[in-house]
């Protein structure tokens, strides 16, 4: 991996203290399974058809995405760092669980979840620092179980000033790699660019059986 030129190192305290301050202004923006297109819809139910057990949304922000998995069948919990988007999903979706946590320490046993949604969750890190979350995805998922993440795509790894804090995009190729290396094999990959938004880029990925 040729990791870019890095933008001002981002803190969890960072993040998290940035998307606190702006919360009720970007759930106005995106907050709502109104603002998704139809293809990521698929690929996170066709995860959630998959995984068997719990399912993790690890980076829940204001909490669309784990309800509409609860709408749909799935047994899920929202996880984020940031309090306030905590306390707001509990506000909007009252009969979905929701708690504070960091998606390097996602606070369950090994082999226990069966599936993971990481939606734009992995945008602000550091890509040196990328495969130590992957690694917790995989230790938390069961054997076979399976992972989808949604990103910046772009055709070289690179830092850019995104509007909450910032963030970098990722080539496929290069995140599949990241995801390899933490135990993952890769079983669909979907691109596009909608006019008037960033390339968008969403993996789905299975544990491999044979590791611990």
């Amino acid at each position: 991996m040729v990791c870019p030129a890095r933008i001002e190192p981002m803190s969890r305290t960072r993040v998290r203290d940035a998307y606190s301050r702006r919360a009720d202004e970007y759930i106005q923006a995106v907050g709502s399974m109104d603002h998704v297109h139809r293809d990521d819809r698929e690929l996170v139910l066709e995860m959630a058809q998959l995984a068997e057990g719990l399912i993790l949304d690890a980076g829940c922000g204001p909490g669309q995405w784990t309800n509409f998995l609860q709408e749909h069948g799935a047994e899920v919990v929202g996880v984020d760092l940031s309090p306030v988007f905590v306390e707001r999903a509990r506000q909007r979706f009252p009969r979905v669980p929701f708690r504070e946590g960091t998606l390097e320490d996602l606070q369950v046993p090994d082999g226990s979840v069966g599936g993971i949604l990481s939606w734009y969750s992995i945008i602000h890190t550091d890509p040196a620092d990328l495969g130590r979350i992957l690694r917790e995805f995989a230790r938390c998922l069961r054997p076979g179980g399976y992972l989808v993440t949604g990103f910046f795509e772009g055709p070289r790894l690179e830092a850019f000033d995104h509007q909450v804090v910032g963030a970098y995009r990722w080539p496929v190729g290069e995140l599949s790699g990241e995801l390899k290396d933490a135990g993952f094999t890769v079983h669909g990959v979907r691109t596009r660019t909608d006019p008037g938004h960033r390339p968008h880029g969403a993996i789905l990925a299975r544990r491999n059986v044979g590791d611990n």
